[in-house]
């Protein structure tokens, strides 16, 4: 599988979506089911394409998010 989506290549039906945290002033990623993995990206840059990742990747990623694993990154 691809890791990265040119913004051409991403169907133009796309429905991407945000998570409800991200409140108004756009500090967001948006995600989205494409070619049948994970597309994520920018919302205030969509123009630059998308990273690609499989269901298992996304998966792990969002466990361990939960988790806690990636609290450090955020000054917690």
């Amino acid at each position: 599988m691809r890791t990265f989506l040119e913004t051409a290549d991403i169907p133009t039906e796309t429905t991407w979506i945000k998570s409800g945290r991200s409140g108004a002033a756009g500090h967001c990623v948006q995600v989205a089911a494409v070619g049948g993995g994970v597309a994520l990206r920018h919302s205030k840059a969509p123009e630059h394409g998308a990273f690609l990742f499989t269901p298992q990747e996304m998966s792990s990623f969002v466990h361990g998010a939960k988790d806690g694993e990636f609290d450090f990154l955020l000054g917690q």
